[in-house]
Parts: structure tokens; sequence; C-alpha cells
């Protein structure tokens, strides 16, 4: 027998087989281990055990009345039947081992802060999860995904939940699938209908609401970048700015919050949306704000960036986002297109300029590029907006 504790939590970790043979020693090892750890929640991880026998199955009933709760993880069908038919799966929680896949040599058609995305197969794809204790990550994104599908935004759903190496991915059925940003890279003739699947798939996406509290607040996100540059501008650049996000209406209408050609998926010449992580309620600036950084505001010192990301060209991405604006409202106006795009980008680099300063270090020159250029932008950008409505 195996454990590790945290805190006053202690794993327990079953191996092998668990029977009369060798019961009462598992037992009295147990019982020195709690003496030390004197544990509030025992965990009883089961992905190594093979077999528990009524003896065994009477020590895990003991530790269920001394300890509460007991969690039973990674068990086994075989041994999960034993749990189930003797009732254990009544009287606390057990859970099924997750199934393995392996990710080595498996292409990337997607990345993102908080996963990268492989096709294992022609029909399945896999986000595999930074996080190596993403369970409630997970189950988050799953559950953001099925508010979403219900509503009507045609989303590829999760259907299976795997161990990848120490973490843990969601599952996707997409048959024969391709991101629209594959598309394009592969085939730039096909620009008009890529575009056309991405801003009619955006509009769907925003026509839909929810009740305020259902998906994260995306103005409140925004404020919070806003206040984490108090110290690194001007005053009266950070009280506009600030002022500008305040400002901005309520708004209880889906954005994605990450949204580019990576992002959509086209199969059987149906959108569908992937990577629902960042799904909340907002006014749309603050969308358009994430869509400008996606195809210009990081990789505008160094345009090989959105090569990397998204497999095209930074001229390709600049005429992307100048058509997805004119496309999204219809417009040609050139003083409302300069209008919106000026809204999108004081959003856009406010979280440009956060990000940079996160990840890295104010003597670090490529850090102190980046700041200087949004503090550039800053300067032109506040003094000629007065609002982020659109």
């Amino acid at each position: 027998m195996k454990y590790k504790e945290n805190g006053s939590e202690l794993t327990i970790y079953f191996e092998g087989h668990i029977d009369s043979a060798n019961a009462k020693e598992i037992e009295d090892e147990i019982s020195a281990v709690k003496e030390k750890v004197r544990p509030d929640k025992l965990v009883i991880d089961c992905e190594n055990l093979q077999y528990i026998s009524s003896a065994g199955l009477r020590i895990v009933l003991r530790l269920m009345k001394e300890i509460k709760p007991i969690t039973i993880v990674n068990v086994s069908s075989d041994v999960y039947e034993i749990f189930d038919m003797t009732g254990f799966t009544e009287m606390a929680e057990v859970r099924k081992a997750y199934r393995k896949v392996s990710v080595d040599g498996c292409e990337i058609i997607g990345k993102g802060a908080n996963g990268t995305v492989f096709r294992i197969d022609r029909d399945t794809i896999v986000k595999v999860y930074v996080n190596p204790d993403s369970l409630p990550e997970i189950q988050r994104e799953r559950e953001l995904a099925r508010k979403a599908f219900v509503l009507g935004i045609p989303t590829a759903i999760p259907y299976d939940v795997v161990r990848v190496g120490e973490g843990y991915g969601s599952v996707f059925e997409l048959l024969s699938a391709k991101s629209l940003a594959e598309i394009l890279s592969k085939d730039p003739g096909q620009f008009d209908s890529v575009l056309k699947y991405s801003v009619d798939l955006l509009k769907t996406i925003h026509s839909k609401e929810l009740p305020k509290g259902e998906m994260p607040d995306c103005k409140a996100t925004v404020l919070g970048w806003v206040d984490f540059l108090k110290d690194y501008l001007p005053e009266a650049q950070y009280n506009k700015l600030k002022a500008l996000v305040e400002a901005v209406p309520e708004d209880n209408h889906i954005m994605h919050g990450d949204y580019h050609m990576k992002n959509v998926m086209l199969q059987d010449g149906e959108a569908l949306l992937i990577d629902m992580d960042t799904l909340c309620l907002g006014h749309p600036v603050f969308e358009f704000g994430s869509i400008y950084n996606s195809y210009i505001g990081y990789s505008e010192l160094d345009p090989e960036n959105v090569r990397k990301f998204l497999g095209i060209s930074f001229e390709t991405a600049k005429q992307i986002w100048d058509r997805t604006v004119r496309s999204y409202f219809g417009s040609d106006d050139e003083d409302f297109i300069r209008s919106v795009k000026d809204k999108a980008k004081v959003v856009g680099y406010t979280r440009v300029m956060r990000r940079a300063i996160r990840r890295g270090s104010m003597s670090d020159p490529a850090t102190l590029a980046v700041v200087n250029n949004c503090r550039k932008h800053f300067d032109e950008l506040l003094p000629r907006v007065d609002t982020l409505e659109f």
C-alpha cells in the first residue's frame, strides 16, 4: 500500500489483490498512516487494483465510518462491478477509471492558454488540458458547451473524458472536419467562403442570450485587465480606460471569448464551434477586441506569430480582420468601420499589455517592446474614443 498526503487530505493507493490473505496487514498499515496524518478527507485510488474481496471491502467500510468524505477513484470496470453489486456506489462517490489516450505524433489543430487540441484519428479530436488537475475545468467547459448547444449554437459536444499522460482530456467526434484556418492556409482561394462561415457563426453566437450569471461576465473580466494596468499607465489614461469599460452597458448575449478561425471546424458544410471554456456573456466590443488580437494584436511586432498560430500570413490576417468587421455590420462606411476598429483595439491592447507583463518582466526587452507599443496605441486611441458602444 502506498499513500500521499496533501494537507488534511490523504490518498491511499490500493494495488494488486486485496483479500483475506493480506487484508489485516493492509489495514494495519492504513491505521499507522491515519495516526500520522489524521486526515479530514480520504481518497482511495484503485488504478492498479485488480481485485478486492469481502475482506478488503470491510476495510473500506470501516474507513467510511471513521472518515467522511471518502472518494474512490480510478476504478476498473471489474472492480467497479464489485463496488456496485455490494452497494458501495450508493454509500460513497465511486469513479470509474478513465480510458488512456496517447497523443504522441498526433496533429495539433489548436492551442490556447488552457489546453492543446489534437486530432487522434480521422473522426476524433481531444483537447488536452494544461492543468494536470483539470477535471473541474473539464466539467465546467462541458456545461458551457451544453448550454450553447441547447440554445442552437452549432458546437462540437465532448462525449468522453480520458487520461493523457499525467493529465486529462475531453474527446470530441469530428468526422474528417478541418478548421477554417487550415482550409484557408491550404487554399487561399477559399477566402470568401471561409470568411462567410466565420462571420455567420459569429452572428449566431451573438444572437443568443442567457440570464445573468449563467455564464461568466465578460465585462468583469475586462475590468480586471484594466485594474492590472493601473501601475503601468499614466493616471489619466488609466482613469479614461476604466471609465470606458465601466460605461459599457450590461449585456447577456453570448460571446465566445477567443473567436478565430482555428476554433471553427467545418464538417459536412456546417461550421462548428470548439474550445468553449471561454464562453461568456457581454457586449460584442469585448469579442471584437479578442478577434483583433488573434489576427493582429499578438502579431503586430512579430508577424510570424500569426503564421505559426493560424498558418496564414500577416497580410491575410489583416484582411480577415477588416472583412470580418465589414461583413458582421454589413457596412462600408469608413468612419463607422474605423470607429468600431478603434473601440475593439482599446479592449485588445488592454489584454495584450496585461498578458505581456504577466508572462514576462519589465526588464526584458521583448516585454518592454510590447508594453511600449500598447502605450503608443493608447496615446492615439484614448483621446478620440469616447465610448466603447456600437
